[in-house]
């Protein structure tokens, strides 16, 4: 029986897991002075990015989008609140539902935010087609692990 495969399957170099949780650090840590000069933190600037690109946005579609809960997006969107780049209001026609809209000032972070992507490439040392590959292949990665698992029937 050849067991060189299966103990070199245990090293930990080969784990996808660890890899991915080191590289999630890592690159979050490589934001955070980028976003500090911009006075958020980087959950803060995907929820921004996304509000960005769609604006107003309802908290359950803000949760849906960054595949965040309630409970963790709830928080963070009373402190873009208390900075002034958002606001939480009733959604029209939907008293249940709350909408969280960009202020003026949360706008015009935009402008500032534009040079982010252009910093984080020469930080990373990573090209355009480099990160287009690599969000490729983690979206894979989001998308197989949101699917039922098919081994234990559920």
């Amino acid at each position: 029986m050849d067991t060189g495969t299966a103990d070199d399957d245990l090293l930990l170099e080969h784990q996808l897991c660890f890899a991915l949780s080191v590289a999630s650090r890592s690159v979050v840590g490589a934001y955070r002075p980028v976003l500090d000069e911009l006075g958020i933190t980087h959950p803060q600037y995907l929820v921004l990015l996304a509000l960005w690109e769609e604006s107003p946005r309802t908290v359950r579609n803000l949760g849906d989008t960054l595949l965040m809960e309630p409970a963790t997006l709830s928080p963070m969107l009373k402190r873009l609140e208390s900075a002034g780049l958002v606001e939480r209001n009733r959604a029209p026609g939907n008293d249940r539902a709350l909408a969280v809209n960009l202020t003026g000032k949360g706008q015009a972070l935009r402008q500032q935010a534009t040079q982010i992507p252009a910093t984080m490439l020469e930080r990373l040392q990573l090209t355009r087609e480099e990160v287009h590959q690599l969000n490729t292949t983690m979206r894979r990665l989001i998308q197989a692990t949101q699917l039922p698992d098919h081994h234990t029937g559920q």
